[in-house]
């Protein structure tokens, strides 16, 4: 298995060079040039999903530390340092699971420089992957921060009417707070003298020096996850990107900033993250509540969802830092489940919207009479948001809490009440587009989902439902990986 995961980083960008030189030796960008980039782009992305399954598939549940390791130097004394552990290997499969989802849904709804828009969904991909899989920290600066290039260009030339806007507005408040980190990176590296994140893992910076560099990093998976009070680019962001980029935008760059925290901040900064949990539990719990409410008087569809998706990340932070197993378990859980829920609610939006071409609320109303398979599946995830049992998303939401519970009180029981915020906004979203009387005659004209459609959300039901019946596929696999964060975390604070 020496070297896959390099294969499967870089895979998409094989798909990126195959549709390059298409478009070189093609005489024009005719409709027979974008339809077979479409499929080279699809078939990239499957074979990058088969390459991450069989990583699942090889990947030892038993061993806490990282496997498939490639440590090789680079250039300017840089290491080429890859590996993965359970905590980052389901996010590599996550991410290889949605982009396939994505290019068939935007088969048809995406009209204008289509070869560039699939070329930066392939390059998106490998960065992404790049980020879970590296095991240096400059490299993993690299991918982190050139992900939001091929995302900028997403939202900025395929997006809505304020789409410039909102694409300056993610791309400074993710870069700002990353010019942050790694002024910290560089100062670790100055302190401990390696890059390697294994190493500097195990390394004891000194107290005061973890309370800065632990902010710096915060600085940036703050902005990422995105946390209470920097959340404010995630609705505009949403709201504007095309509908596949809202789905890659909440489904997996979000999951970086909590990825983060639990591969730095908690293990290489253990007293500074005892030290500020009470202002994660606190910023965590305004996030679960004030949002939530926000999310309840939105007019706009992807606006309520973009709301709900901070609220539900509130949920994974107080995890997290709670250090205890059943919070480090639910959060990522929650984590998993919400790419795939939250994906799924922002595709249920794009179905409408390619129709209608509108995402008002106010506009709809009464269509399970005209879309009753719609209905059901938009009734399936709407649950899944909520945390219906049977769901994954009940799952993580019940472990994130329990597990904060057995760290602070408070901030648990006032966190649950999310749980009942989330039913009523994400009830009456439902109730106000699905049932009621047709009173917009224009809805007259819309039809139900089609066989492409019905592709889309097939594998997102399936991994929803399996993971609510049946978490221990997800657990397995992560126990190790949490249980050894959760013992070095503990030791090092004395709890």
């Amino acid at each position: 298995m020496a070297g896959i995961l390099s294969l499967t980083s870089f895979a998409p960008l094989i798909g990126v060079t195959a549709i390059l030189l298409l478009r070189m030796f093609a005489k024009a960008e005719d409709a027979g040039t974008v339809t077979a980039t479409k499929w080279i782009t699809l078939l990239t992305t499957l074979v990058t999903l088969a390459l991450s399954t069989l990583l699942v598939a090889k990947f030892d549940p038993s061993q806490a530390g990282f496997q498939f390791v490639e440590d090789k130097p680079w250039f300017a004394g840089l290491h080429y340092h890859m590996g993965i552990d359970g905590i980052s290997v389901l996010f590599v499969l996550l991410t290889a699971f949605l982009l396939p989802i994505c290019i068939i849904a935007s088969w048809k709804s995406i009209e204008t420089r289509v070869v560039e828009y699939m070329i930066a969904f392939l390059v998106l991909e490998s960065l992404v992957i790049g980020v879970f899989c590296a095991l240096d920290l400059l490299v993993f600066y690299l991918f982190f921060e050139a992900q939001l290039i091929p995302m900028f260009l997403i939202i900025g030339i395929w997006g809505g009417k304020r789409r410039v806007y909102a694409a300056f507005k993610f791309f400074l408040y993710t870069l700002l707070g990353s010019v942050l980190m790694l002024a910290a990176i560089l100062a670790m590296i100055g302190i401990a003298h390696t890059s390697s994140i294994p190493e500097l893992m195990t390394y004891k910076f000194s107290a005061g020096v973890q309370t800065w560099l632990w902010l710096a990093f915060f600085a940036s998976f703050a902005v990422k996850m995105p946390m209470w009070p920097v959340h404010t680019w995630l609705p505009d962001a949403h709201v504007e990107a095309p509908t596949a980029g809202s789905v890659i935008l909440a489904g997996i760059l979000l999951k970086m900033g909590g990825y983060g925290f639990m591969r730095f901040s908690l293990p290489m900064f253990p007293h500074a993250s005892l030290q500020f949990t009470p202002l994660i539990f606190a910023l965590s719990v305004i996030a679960i509540v004030y949002t939530s409410l926000v999310a309840y008087r939105q007019t706009d569809m992807k606006k309520l969802i973009a709301y709900s998706s901070v609220a539900h990340m509130g949920f994974v932070t107080m995890g997290i830092f709670s250090g205890t197993l059943q919070g480090e378990q639910g959060a990522l859980f929650q984590m998993l489940s919400h790419g795939l829920i939250s994906g799924a609610l922002f595709l249920c939006v794009g179905v409408v919207y390619d129709r209608m071409h509108t995402r008002e609320i106010a506009f709809y109303g009464g269509v399970v009479k005209l879309m009753p398979i719609y209905a059901a599946v938009f009734m399936l995830f709407t649950m899944g948001n909520v945390g219906l049992p049977g769901t994954s998303g009940f799952v993580g939401e019940i472990l994130t809490l329990t597990g904060t519970y057995g760290a602070a009180t408070w901030p648990a029981i006032v966190g649950a009440t999310g749980m009942i915020l989330s039913a009523v906004y994400a009830l009456t979203l439902y109730r106000r587009i699905v049932f009621g009387e047709i009173t917009n005659p224009a809805l007259s004209e819309i039809t139900d989902i089609d066989g492409r459609e019905i592709l889309i959300f097939a594998p997102l039901i399936i991994g929803t439902l399996l993971l609510g019946l049946h978490p221990s596929v997800m657990f397995d696999i992560t126990n190790a990986s949490s249980q050894y964060l959760v013992d070095a975390f503990q030791a090092a604070t004395g709890r």
